[in-house]
């Protein structure tokens, strides 16, 4: 799969993946912004002003006018924010390119933070807190975070507080926007039906003039534990959601690989360790799920599940044991080439649509990452042996690095230490 990089003469670096066959293009705006680069006091603003970058221009002053001349193309539109970065994007038919490219850089460049809708979208974004809130299956991911990180911006919820959120000003975003949306920390991914040409073309008149300020560096996370962490929000639910997790490593970390297949082994589809025994075996639970995330800086691999109250402690267990499992048995040779088959053939059906390509490198290039075709990462995974695998289980799965998070009816906090003990 092709693919070209070119850093403007503005600092900006821009990203185009050519798709000859294809019928769409996306264009997508990433920034090296999000709630790690926060304080204290200004939680959340990150996200809060991804919401009013679509709340008006200069050229297109009302969030309708936005709206409609996307609408009216059938465009697919939206944006993001991380810990560690926002995201702006629009995807389309291929003959709309430059109308997209057009919206989207005006979005990201000349927002007008008119007072009046900040004082309207604290609102909205209030509720967006209280509707995650009250979704135990995703609070618990962010009271996972919490347990790991606490006081740092790690911790933090990416939507801030209610009190933060409230408390903002135009000046905020003002002083936030000129830190950090600068041409050296932005990164523009084309991928669709474009030349390199092209896209470089129209790009290079769409960011003229973009700010080449100095970009502010965000607060490095701090990793701090020595003993099992539980943290339980109790709730009169049905279920308990819980995340089991460890911390692991960054995302240029030589045993990434293995750890996506250690993840793939533990969950990847069906026919998972974890979901055959947990859902097929025990009937202990409807979903089961792991993820490995690898950000700048920090690391963690998470199991999470809903189970009913009266099962959390067999839950646990359950899960404890195939990690025991995975340190103590090698892994053999049928297994791994099935997961192995399971991640790469995973990759390639997601790679199939120009939203999911820009994805694909721009998030290696907004990590600072060197840029790998699929093809590479794929080998990356070929060359894991079961050897490698055991070895990162041993180094992650030690109950002085595990976490335990849970919103519902649990036994008490102590109950639940010794059994990340046992």
């Amino acid at each position: 799969m092709k693919f070209s990089k070119t850093i403007l003469p503005n600092g900006m670096r821009l990203i185009v993946v050519p798709m000859k066959d294809s019928q769409t293009v996306t264009v997508m705006a990433l920034v090296e912004a999000g709630s790690k680069y926060e304080t204290k006091n200004i939680s959340g603003l990150s996200h809060f002003l991804e919401h009013m970058c679509f709340k008006g221009t200069a050229k297109r002053p009302k969030a309708i006018d936005i709206s409609r001349e996307l609408d009216a193309i059938g465009a697919v539109y939206n944006a993001f924010t991380s810990q560690e970065f926002t995201g702006y994007f629009a995807k389309s038919a291929k003959q709309h390119f430059g109308k997209i490219l057009s919206v989207v850089s005006d979005i990201y460049l000349n927002p007008s933070f008119p007072a009046p809708e900040i004082e309207k979208e604290k609102g909205v974004i209030v509720e967006e807190i209280n509707m995650y809130n009250d979704l135990p299956q995703r609070h618990v991911q962010d009271l996972f975070l919490e347990l790991l990180y606490g006081a740092q911006p790690a911790g933090w919820n990416i939507a801030g507080t209610p009190e933060s959120v409230r408390a903002m000003t135009r000046a905020d975003f003002v002083a936030y926007r000129d830190k950090h949306y600068v041409s050296g920390a932005t990164t523009m991914v084309v991928a669709g039906a474009v030349s390199e040409r092209e896209a470089e073309e129209v790009a290079l008149r769409a960011f003229e003039g973009m700010s080449s300020g100095k970009k502010h560096q965000k607060t490095a996370v701090v990793e701090n534990q020595n003993t099992p962490a539980v943290r339980v929000e109790s709730r009169k639910t049905d279920q308990t959601h819980f995340v089991l997790g460890v911390r692991t490593c960054n995302a240029y970390d030589k045993k990434l690989p293995a750890l996506k297949v250690l993840a793939g082994l533990l969950g990847a589809g069906m026919s998972s360790r974890l979901f055959q025994k947990m859902r097929e075996e025990l009937g202990i639970c409807y979903y089961v799920k792991t993820d490995n995330d690898a950000l700048t800086d920090h690391g963690f691999f998470t199991v999470s599940a809903g189970v009913a109250p009266h099962r959390v402690e067999e839950a646990i267990g359950a899960i404890l044991a195939e990690f025991a499992r995975l340190r103590t048995e090698p892994l053999s040779k049928d297994e791994l080439r099935k997961v192995k088959d399971c991640l790469i053939g995973n990759m390639y059906l997601s790679l199939e649509s120009t939203d999911e390509l820009a994805e694909f490198y721009g998030m290696q290039e907004i990590l600072r990452k060197e840029l790998k075709q699929p093809d590479e990462i794929a080998r990356e995974i070929e060359k894991v042996e079961s050897g490698d695998v055991q070895e990162v289980a041993r180094l992650i799965f030690t109950p002085e690095r595990l976490n335990f998070a849970a919103v519902g009816k649990l036994p008490a906090e102590a109950k639940l230490c010794d059994l990340l003990t046992q």
